[in-house]
Order: C-alpha cells, then sequence, then structure tokens
C-alpha cells in the first residue's frame, strides 16, 4: 500500500509540474500571436470575397485565439454583429475550444504527436465542413442579434509585447491552477490505484458503441481541457483505446454545458441541437478514425 501512495505522489508532481511550465509556454507564445491577430483583423479577413478561403481563416483564426467560451461566445457575437458570413463564423465557433493551442499541445505532451496531427486534421475539415453545411442550412436565422460582453481579450493593453505576454500568461495560469490540481489528482489517482484489469474490462473497448457513449458522458463530466487531459492521459496507460479517450475529450471540450449555456444567448434552440449533433458526430469519428489508424 505505501509503494502504491508513493507513486501516486511521484506521478501527480511530475504530471502538475509537466503540465504547469507546458501551459505558460504555450499561453506566453500565444499571447504574443494574439496581440498581432485583434478581433478587428480577424472580421476583415472573413469578409474576403473568397468564400472558400473564409472558412479556412475562420478554422485557423478559431485554433489560435481564444482559450474558453467566455472569450470565444462574444467575439463570436462581435463577428456575427459585424455581417462576417455565417459560415466562416461557424468554423470559427467549433475550431475555438477543440483546436485551441492548450488542447493541442497537452495532448502532443501526454499521448504523443501522431494522434495529436490526426486529430488536427481530422478536426480542420470538420470545422470547415460544419460551418460550409450549417451556412447551407440557414442557420443564421436562429442568431437573436445580441451582444455578450466578453473578458477583454482584445481591448488595449500597456507596456511591450513581452511583458504583456508575460502578464497575459499569469492572467491564464491563475485561475485554471485549481481545475489543473484537480484533474492531475484524478489523473493520479487513477494511475495509480484504479486496476489496470479493471479499466480493460469495463472501458477498454475500440468499437462505435464505447466511442459513442464516451462522446456523451465527456459533456456532463467536462470541467476545463486542463482537467480532463491528465485523466485521459491517465486511462490510456491504464489500457483505454486512444479513440475512445479522444472522443471523451472532444466530447466535453466541444459541448461543454458552460459553452452550449452561453450559446444559449445567442442562439434559437435550432442551431443549439445541430450544434451538439455536430460535436458527437466529430467525436465519435475522430475516435474511430485514431481507434482504426493505432
Amino acid at each position: 500500500m505505501s509503494d502504491t501512495i508513493l507513486e501516486f505522489i511521484q506521478t501527480f508532481f511530475m504530471l502538475f509540474f509537466e503540465l504547469l511550465a507546458l501551459f505558460i509556454a504555450v499561453s506566453f507564445i500565444v499571447s504574443l500571436i494574439q496581440q498581432v491577430v485583434s478581433e478587428e483583423k480577424i472580421k476583415r479577413l472573413l469578409n474576403r470575397p473568397n468564400n472558400a478561403v473564409n472558412y479556412v481563416l475562420g478554422t485557423f483564426f478559431g485554433a489560435i485565439t481564444p482559450f474558453c467560451s467566455c472569450s470565444t461566445i462574444p467575439i463570436l457575437a462581435g463577428l456575427l454583429n459585424a455581417s462576417v458570413p455565417f459560415g466562416p463564423a461557424m468554423s470559427f465557433l467549433i475550431a475555438s475550444p477543440l483546436m485551441n493551442p492548450v488542447v493541442v499541445f497537452m495532448l502532443w505532451g501526454l499521448i504523443g504527436w501522431q494522434i495529436t496531427i490526426v486529430y488536427i486534421v481530422v478536426l480542420s475539415i470538420f470545422s470547415i465542413l460544419t460551418g460550409f453545411i450549417f451556412s447551407k442550412l440557414h442557420l443564421l436565422d436562429s442568431y437573436k442579434g445580441v451582444t455578450v460582453k466578453g473578458d477583454g481579450f482584445f481591448s488595449n493593453k500597456q507596456g511591450s509585447r513581452i511583458k504583456q505576454a508575460l502578464n497575459d500568461a499569469w492572467a491564464f495560469l491563475y485561475p485554471m491552477l485549481p481545475y489543473l490540481f484537480i484533474g492531475v489528482f484524478i489523473g493520479a489517482f487513477i494511475y495509480g490505484f484504479i486496476p489496470t484489469e479493471f479499466i480493460t474490462k469495463y472501458a477498454s473497448g475500440d468499437g462505435i458503441f464505447s466511442v459513442f457513449i464516451a462522446s456523451l458522458i465527456g459533456i456532463p463530466m467536462y470541467i476545463r481541457p486542463e482537467t480532463m487531459l491528465p485523466i485521459a492521459e491517465a486511462l490510456v496507460s491504464k489500457g483505454m483505446s486512444m479513440g475512445t479517450v479522444i472522443a471523451l475529450v472532444i466530447g466535453g471540450a466541444g459541448a461543454s454545458i458552460p459553452e452550449v449555456a452561453l450559446l444559449s444567448k445567442l442562439f434559437k434552440k435550432k442551431l443549439l441541437v445541430a450544434f451538439i449533433a455536430a460535436i458527437l458526430i466529430v467525436a465519435m469519428a475522430t475516435g474511430l478514425i485514431v481507434n482504426l489508424i493505432f
């Protein structure tokens, strides 16, 4: 028993400090990028005449800008109120929580670059296609035309870019620390105390049913990517298939309860249902593709 407790403590501190360093580094770099990519620049570029390019740009900007729904939803409202084409704005909405740098780099560090690249490619294609399909379904009619107050992510800041980036890295990290602690604690507990045989017997399936269930349960169990990813790494180490874990992460990060609640301020139920269905579809598809390849 003492050996198990010691292993739990070692795993906890190793994961915690590894993710802490990664989070600070990624936050710093992304802040430097975002000081160049203003909200006005996004609006201007997404209004370009070439509609196909707009979908790609919407996906790209969604991936490199906000970290969470508290930033994504207000910026989405600003884009729509500025008459940015609806389809590219929806690509931005899909890509933002699923492909933000925290998720991508944590996945890279925890479960490897091969799966992360597959994750990025599949979700990039999905974000573009979803924006296009939502546009063709005329879901813009569901928009209520309201303004949501943001957290000042793109607000003017003082000082050098390096100083701003350091301030942003701390501002991002400070409220995330409790979630990171919880996620690492649960992950280390699974790694140290949950028998491998239990995970293998009850949660290691790689078929459609297992991936679908993982996609569903990810939504209510979601807290933050910083919480989910250490848990995901522990589940993989205990025998859960990579694809099933990826489906769990996408279901939670893509259609989290806080994000859906904020979206309900902007859109009627028709788009909310379509959005949740789309996230579940891509969670299943990505999970099955990962299981097939790996």
